[in-house]
């Protein structure tokens, strides 16, 4: 009998008092018997509006009825032939506003757990491995710049069609963002690991610490390393500042160079490594996104007591997901909404003492489309803190547009591109994810990824 609860199943979760201190991942995901029941809220509607809403176009309700059946490696196949990183898209894809959004289910009710559900076939396929056999090479060569999320997949498709692909990645570590940005209670970087070996079991080889521009360029690539095609996935690791007084003090970081260390260098577990990190007891994440959410939330596990965050707008107005604002405050991080900074106080060894600000109220609509805040007059105050982090977005590095000539690309810095191809100004040459849109979500660049990998392969297969 079909499951007609309004609700969805909730995922089992670490303790907030307890989980704030550690990085264990927060979400213990489904049990059997918890996917086995959710999955039988899934309607398996003839005109699945769900799909509509994946960017890499996971045939939704056909895995959902595999897991009805109890058969999960079926399930996990049928994932796998659209998206080539099921354990990652299933714990930091905004469902609610992709696949979920679309759900018929949450009309009337909480949509089908469907994300939770991707995330329970994936882990089931991770313990219980099957052999991963390489296709055979059809002799062309495609070389991919960052070993992201747009990378990886774009790799893993054209490996499955018999490309011979190589990525290179600039860091010691592949995954890009899913290793260095997204903290390790969100994404176990075990995990990422196990992920990335499948595309390697598809004969995908990952060269690691080559800085494209640097190393070697985009041309040479193709004119001297013979590569036939190149896919340009390299992200969006160039930070945002406010341009306010104080930025330049010791104890104001970047979120990238925030959660690089910690994550990527494992700083939280210093000094067993080998990179140390500055907390303090008091600080400040000014934004309103997923990354800034994750800076503030690793702040507390490092043993801030009040952490706060900074956001300009209201809640509603925040870019980041509901789930990760909802544990967010379970864990105890402060909220100031409709608040700006103004700048950042200093001591007199040039540390941070504190933070200035200013209310906010919201007028009309920006280019954004969200109403554009606006400063309250008189209404400044100052919080002590002894760190801020910067988290307001991304924009891409500009190593390659410097170094590949003929590369046409916008004013923020992103890659020009055939929006229905992925294909940019140099014959043979492909970008997309953050490289293009600059900072974005992983399930977006997998879906860049994914287009730029059909549109290779025609191109490779015409020319």
């Amino acid at each position: 009998m079909p499951n007609m609860s309004l609700k969805k199943n909730p995922s089992r979760e670490q303790d907030p008092n307890v989980r704030n201190k550690n990085f264990l991942e927060v979400s213990q995901g489904y049990d059997e018997a918890l996917a086995r029941d959710e999955a039988e809220r899934c309607l398996n509607c003839k005109n699945p509006k769900c799909m509509e809403g994946c960017p890499v176009n996971v045939h939704i309700p056909e895995f959902i009825s595999k897991i009805k059946e109890g058969n999960y490696q079926e399930a996990y196949s049928i994932i796998k032939g659209t998206s080539s990183l099921p354990a990652i898209c299933g714990r930091v894809c905004p469902q609610e506003k992709q696949c979920e959004s679309k759900c018929v289910r949450g009309i009337k009710g909480e949509p089908v757990g469907i994300g939770r559900l991707e995330r329970f076939v994936a882990d089931y396929a991770f313990d219980h491995p099957t052999e991963v056999e390489a296709p055979k090479s059809n002799g062309k060569r495609v070389a991919i710049v960052g070993s992201g999320p747009s990378g990886l997949t774009c790799a893993g498709d054209l490996a499955k069609k018999g490309y011979e692909v190589t990525i290179f990645e600039a860091l010691h570590t592949p995954g890009g963002v899913l290793v260095y940005g997204i903290p390790e209670f969100r994404l176990p970087k075990d995990l990422v690991r196990a992920e990335i070996k499948t595309i390697e079991k598809l004969g995908v080889k990952i060269v690691t610490n080559a800085v494209i521009g640097r190393s070697i360029t985009v041309h040479e690539l193709m004119e001297e390393e013979g590569f036939d095609a190149v896919f340009i996935g390299s992200g969006a690791g160039l930070p945002n500042f406010q341009n306010i007084p104080g930025e330049g003090l010791n104890g104001v970081y970047s979120a990238n160079e925030f959660l690089t260390r910690i994550n990527l260098m494992k700083a939280y577990k210093f000094p067993e490594t080998d990179t140390p990190i500055r907390v303090g007891n008091a600080v400040a994440v000014v934004g309103g996104g997923n990354v800034a959410m994750d800076a503030a939330r690793c702040a507390k596990r490092l043993g801030a007591e009040n952490v706060y965050i900074i956001y300009r707008r209201g809640e509603e107005e925040m870019p980041a997901r509901i789930e990760e604002v909802h544990h967010a405050k379970e864990e105890g991080i402060i909220f100031k909404m409709l608040t700006n900074p103004t700048k950042v106080i200093g001591d007199e060894n040039g540390y941070v003492k504190g933070i200035e600000c200013v209310e906010m109220e919201l007028g009309e609509p920006d280019a954004s489309g969200r109403r554009r805040p606006t400063p309250k007059a008189g209404s400044e105050f100052t919080i002590d803190v002894s760190t801020v982090v910067i988290a307001i977005g991304n924009k891409p590095n500009p190593l390659i547009k410097k170094t590949t000539e003929g590369l046409k690309t916008k004013p923020f810095g992103g890659i020009e591109i055939d929006e229905e191809t992925g294909a940019t100004s140099i014959p043979g040459v492909y970008a997309g994810g953050d490289a293009v849109t600059g900072a974005a979500t992983v399930i977006l660049a997998m879906g860049a990824g994914k287009k730029a990998a059909k549109s290779i392969d025609e191109y490779l297969q015409n020319k």
